[in-house]
């Protein structure tokens, strides 16, 4: 009889270290943590490779046509347009995820549901 009590105490045992594991494990994120100086950055070189892009074309076009610096102009304006384009979209992106944990972690510990 010691032994089958003996056992009990022991499935018991591990079922409560199991639960405290389980309770201290870390959360999985999302894809990755980004800083904030990481997402600065980011828009930084988005913003400086769409100017970058866009001087390319123009001053290839103006040396191509021999014209002016029309293109030259144009483009990097064009250029500058494209890369705060994509700077707010990424500032979006990062605003939809920041919006999505935060639901995320708000929701499990949220008793105020309604209880049938």
């Amino acid at each position: 009889m010691p032994d089958a009590e003996h056992q009990q105490r022991m499935q018991k045992l591990e079922e409560r270290i199991a639960a405290a594991r389980k309770g201290q494990e870390p959360r999985p994120r999302a894809d990755e943590h980004y800083s904030q100086a990481q997402l600065a950055w980011r828009m930084v070189i988005e913003l400086v490779a769409g100017l970058g892009i866009g001087f390319g074309i123009g001053y290839g076009l103006d040396s191509l046509f021999g014209t002016i610096p029309i293109f030259l102009v144009l483009f990097t304006l064009l250029g500058l347009a494209a890369g705060i384009k994509t700077m707010m979209r990424s500032a979006q992106e990062i605003q939809e995820k920041k919006l999505a944990e935060t639901a995320r972690d708000e929701r499990p510990g949220d008793t105020s549901g309604t209880e049938d």
